[in-house]
C-alpha cells in the first residue's frame, strides 16, 4: 500500500482563478503523485498550469468545507509561483508536474517538490480532527458506498467527536453530516443528488 498524505491542493487556471480541493497525495520516490478523478477542476488546472501547492493544515473545517460547498478560503501568494498557498497552511510544498500517466478515470500527475516551507508549528491532532478527516473521505465516496457501511463508519467516528471535539471540529462535523443526510434522503426518494 502506498503512503498517502491528506492535504489541501491549490491550483490555478491560466486566468489565475484559484481552486482549492482536498486530495490525498501519494508518495512516489522523492516526489508526490496527484491523481484527481475525472471530471475535476484540479485536473483541468494542472493541464493549464502544471504546478500545485500541497497545503498541510490541521484546520479540518477546510477539508469539510471543500466537500460541502464552502470552497472559498483565504490564500497567500508564494514568491516566484503563480499558485498561492492556503493562509491556514502550517506548511506547504510547491509541486511541479513532470509527467502524466493518463487514465480514463484518474490520471496520475507525477510531481517533483520545487520548494517547501513551514509557517506555524503543528501541535498535534485530537481524535475529533482525525474523525472529521475520515468522515470527509467518506463523504467524498458517498456515491460508491452502501448505506450500512456509511452508517457503521459514522457510528464509530462519532464517538471521537462526542469525547474530544472543539468548536471547529463540531462545525466541520455538522457540515459533513448535513451532506450525508442530504445524500441518504435523496437516495431514499430515488431522486438525483445536487452537489455543492
Amino acid at each position: 500500500m502506498p503512503y498517502i498524505r491528506e492535504s489541501i491542493i491549490t491550483t490555478v487556471n491560466k486566468a489565475g482563478d484559484v481552486h482549492i480541493a482536498p486530495i490525498g497525495i501519494i508518495a512516489e520516490k522523492d516526489g508526490w503523485v496527484i491523481a484527481p478523478f475525472r471530471p475535476s477542476i484540479t485536473l483541468d488546472n494542472l493541464a493549464e498550469v502544471p504546478f500545485a501547492i500541497a497545503n498541510y493544515t490541521d484546520d479540518v473545517r477546510i477539508f469539510a468545507g471543500c466537500l460541502t460547498g464552502r470552497k472559498h478560503w483565504p490564500t497567500v501568494a508564494v514568491d516566484g509561483f503563480a499558485v498561492p498557498r492556503l493562509e491556514a497552511a502550517l506548511a506547504h510544498s510547491v509541486l511541479e508536474v513532470e509527467r502524466v500517466d493518463d487514465d480514463g478515470m484518474r490520471p496520475r500527475h507525477f510531481c517533483r517538490v520545487v520548494q517547501e516551507e513551514t509557517h506555524a508549528p503543528f501541535t498535534g491532532f485530537n481524535r475529533a480532527k482525525a474523525a472529521v478527516l475520515e468522515l470527509a473521505i467518506l463523504v467524498s465516496r458517498l456515491g460508491m458506498l452502501p448505506r450500512d457501511k456509511i452508517e457503521a463508519e459514522i457510528a464509530y467516528l462519532s464517538i471521537a467527536i462526542e469525547k474530544t471535539a472543539g468548536e471547529g471540529e463540531k462545525e466541520a462535523w455538522g457540515w459533513l453530516m448535513q451532506r450525508v443526510g442530504d445524500h441518504l434522503s435523496v437516495k431514499e426518494s430515488g431522486g438525483e443528488e445536487v452537489r455543492g
